[in-house]
């Protein structure tokens, strides 16, 4: 079994733009290519899971949507940072999914596609929502205070907290799990 790092998109490895729904709008986060760089380096399988209520609620098409995330995967494999797979809720808040952050659904497909031992594995993330999806599935979880983390971090208690995805990473490579 695999060890992963599951990473949430905006706010985190991609500038916080609300709906995002073009690929010349992307702006990757200064860090975000070295620190997911050194953890493909240490054998980790990289997941992004993202909410994009953006195509439930008709802003955008699951077609602009997905060239987004081609740009985004493009982009780290052509600076040697690859990410294996990007997972997606594209549903609106009121849809009662099982997919939407907080909810397992994201990482659950990961785990079965990517054959991932969760008791070796890590969240990172700026929201509430993805602190409590690492806890609910007892991955240890990460805080960037980047995106929307510096005002969540009074409203979660995770298990680090870091300035940048960067100093995520190093947190992450400094306590290994044993699982």
């Amino acid at each position: 079994m695999n060890k992963a790092v599951f990473i949430d998109r905006d706010g985190t490895i991609i500038t916080e733009k609300g709906y995002l729904s073009d690929p010349s709008g992307v702006e990757i986060l200064p860090t975000a290519v070295e620190g997911v760089r050194l953890l493909k380096e240490a054998g980790f399988k990289i997941a992004v899971v993202t909410n994009q209520s953006g195509v439930g609620r008709g802003y955008f098409s699951l077609e602009e949507l997905n060239n987004v995330h081609q740009y985004v995967l493009d982009y780290f494999q052509k600076n040697k940072a690859s990410i294996d797979k990007v997972y997606f809720c594209p549903h609106a808040p009121g849809d009662n999914c099982s997919c939407r952050k907080p909810k397992p659904g994201m990482i659950e497909q990961a785990q079965q596609a990517l054959d991932i031992d969760l008791s070796q594995s890590y969240m990172i993330g700026d929201s509430v929502e993805d602190i409590q999806l690492g806890q609910g599935k007892g991955v240890l979880s990460v805080l960037v205070l980047t995106g929307y983390g510096e005002d969540t971090k009074t409203k979660t208690t995770p298990d680090f907290i870091a300035k940048s995805f960067l100093e995520a990473v190093q947190w992450i490579l400094r306590n290994p799990r044993k699982g």
